[in-house]
């Protein structure tokens, strides 16, 4: 993995947590507008990524490595729990977001949790970012129709990506191979038109699918 950092200490101590609680393979760069380059150098699984850097923001970072279409998915890393940019961050595709004084076995899950291509919004301030998300995102209510397109198995499945289920919980709460989760959110991104799982989560929260607080459990 990659974690992206302004502040040495900070990255230290990152990989110092990561590396000794669970092996993880970790590299890493001192601000955003290195993050293209060390991607195509290291091809990391996950990109743990701070928000605010001296040169290039973890949001503009984000945007850039999204475009790209195939980059790892990016986990927001931040000390501001500031609705706007985090709110922000979903918006340029990050799969979520974790304050950085979480316990570090919070992190870990999430890091974990993303890499297995989840999505991870940090529960301290879900309801918050969510609503600032809503006061920005086109369309609103107004694309409510869409959930009637899905099946009773879709919408089962929609609700647990919006309660934070990897594919492999999911398959196991359902009774169903992984292969068949994998489809049923296939098509759940496509008849709902969502680019992601922090999407989706978004998707569920904003039309009633699951509540604030349901996210993580």
């Amino acid at each position: 993995m990659l974690v992206v950092d302004d502040q040495e200490l900070v990255r230290v101590g990152l990989c110092r947590i990561l590396r000794r609680r669970d092996g993880f393979v970790v590299t890493e760069c001192a601000d955003g507008d290195e993050v293209l380059a060390a991607v195509a150098q290291y091809r990391p699984q996950v990109v743990l990524m701070d928000l605010r850097m001296k040169r290039m923001g973890g949001i503009d970072a984000t945007r850039l490595l999204r475009a790209r279409g195939s980059g790892p998915p990016v986990l927001v890393l931040t000390t501001f729990d500031d609705d706007q940019l985090l709110s922000g961050a979903l918006r340029a595709g990050a799969a979520g977001f974790l304050l950085k004084d979480s316990p570090a076995e919070e992190l870990i899950r999430a890091v974990r949790t993303v890499a297995g291509g989840g999505a991870w919004l940090d529960p301290a301030v879900t309801s918050q970012v969510l609503s600032a998300y809503r006061t920005v995102r086109p369309g609103g209510a107004a694309s409510d129709h869409r959930l009637s397109d899905l099946t009773a198995r879709e919408y089962q499945v929609l609700e647990l990506i919006g309660r934070g289920r990897t594919n492999t919980e999911i398959a196991g709460e359902l009774a169903v191979s992984e292969v068949t989760v994998k489809s049923h959110v296939g098509h759940i991104f496509s008849k709902l038109a969502l680019r992601d799982r922090a999407a989706a989560i978004v998707f569920a929260f904003d039309h009633g699918v699951v509540a604030p607080g349901e996210s993580m459990l």
